[in-house]
């Protein structure tokens, strides 16, 4: 079992839907949050991606420094970036970091983002040019190991000669995580990507998306592993846990969550559909909300009435927790994505109650990468420097 915590560079707070309790979305924020979750143990982070939040990029880039082991899933966007500067972006940040690198490939659900992005495209023309850049990237990634160079024509995107000449850590590439609820995005997991992410849906709903996803990959010939996306609140006790769920959205009310759900209904995400259906855009009544927001047990749609993506808590106390954890991981999901308000604070709740009762494998000490590849400058742009006799043949040489 894999379990990665998330870094929150759209803001943090301790309560949703207001400035009270809201923290600012800064680098020493986020370097507390990387440096918790490499400490206590978590495998890696999980960074949005989107104008809401700061460059996920940038942001994963300044952390490695920071950070000894602690993995960074980081999006690649196809459509508004390249898959050549992609894969040259994903090689040099899996040199740097050591092979801590892990892609996450967002197709976008937002059409009013993606075209202030310069993306002009229908839902189904997002998944096909996704396809083309995933071809791409990985074709670059895998020829790079042997100083190859990758040409292929697609539907939207083409490569005549791409290459990289500084392959990544990881052979061929670092894994793909996708996350989609369409039949399109599902095609497109089983073809292509290597960890197959849900957002939190009750495990019925869970089992369905596994069992379409792996019909489907049997066909390719492949194998996926699965992935969820979940926000937490444990306590000690069942009741404080229900009580910190229902403080976290104390200061909602009908008119924010009407705005809220206006916006995400502009989208054409399945998934955040999905999503919204859980709760049907309405906040309840106080004292019945955990009755209404209780949509299987121990998960809880609070989160997502005023949250995009990812809506769903797992709430309790630890052991509650953990046998949730163990039910979705029966499904076949072996990689768990958490977070919870605020970010710091509850990396560190969850870790020390809940680790204990999770079956995962114990962290092995940093691992020590011989890096292949070019050495010396490069000649212009592509040609690599020829090897040389070492300095001290050449010193006996001229003693001689």
């Amino acid at each position: 079992m894999d379990v990665l915590w998330f870094i929150p560079t759209h803001g943090d707070s301790r309560y949703l839907g207001t400035s009270q309790g809201a923290r600012a979305a800064d680098y020493d924020y986020f370097r507390q949050i990387a440096v918790a979750a490499d400490t206590l143990g978590y495998d890696g982070v999980l960074l949005p991606t989107g104008r809401s939040c700061e460059d996920a990029w940038v942001v994963a880039s300044s952390l490695i420094g920071a950070t000894r082991q602690l993995k960074f899933l980081v999006a690649v966007r196809p459509g508004v970036s390249s898959p050549q500067l992609g894969a040259r972006m994903a090689a040099t940040f899996d040199r740097l970091s050591g092979g801590r690198l892990l892609i996450n490939v967002v197709t976008g659900g937002d059409p009013g983002e993606l075209e202030g992005d310069g993306l002009f495209v229908s839902h189904d023309e997002r998944y096909a040019i996704s396809s083309d850049y995933l071809r791409i990237w990985r074709g670059i990634l895998e020829a790079s190991h042997e100083g190859g160079k990758f040409t292929f024509e697609g539907l939207h995107l083409r490569s005549v000669g791409g290459k990289s000449l500084f392959p990544p850590v990881q052979n061929p590439y670092p894994p793909l995580y996708f996350g989609g609820s369409s039949a399109a995005g599902h095609e497109l997991a089983a073809e292509q990507a290597d960890v197959y992410l849900t957002w939190g849906e009750p495990p019925a709903a869970v089992a369905e998306k596994i069992a379409d996803i792996r019909r489907r990959s049997a066909a390719h010939g492949r194998t996926l592993r699965f992935g969820i996306r979940l926000h937490v609140i444990v306590r000690e006790t069942e009741a404080r846990a229900w009580e910190a769920a229902e403080d976290l959205i104390s200061h909602l009310d009908e008119e924010t969550v009407r705005q809220a759900q206006a916006s995400f209904a502009k989208m054409d995400s399945e998934g955040q559909k999905r999503m919204a259906a859980l709760h049907g855009g309405e906040l309840g009544t106080s004292g019945r909300r955990r009755e209404h927001l209780e949509i299987a047990p121990n998960l809880w749609a609070g989160v997502g009435l005023v949250r995009g993506g990812a809506g769903t808590a797992l709430v309790g106390d630890p052991a509650t927790v953990a046998a949730r954890i163990a039910e979705y991981a029966a499904l076949g999901i072996d990689t768990f994505i958490f977070s919870g308000y605020p970010h710091l604070e509850e990396s560190y709740r969850f870790a020390e109650l809940v680790f204990p009762l999770l079956a995962r494998r114990q962290q092995a000490t940093p691992r020590q990468h011989v890096l292949s590849g070019p050495f010396g400058e490069m000649i212009a742009t592509e040609i690599v420097p020829k090897a040389r006799a070492p300095l001290d043949d050449g010193l006996k040489v001229a003693e001689s």
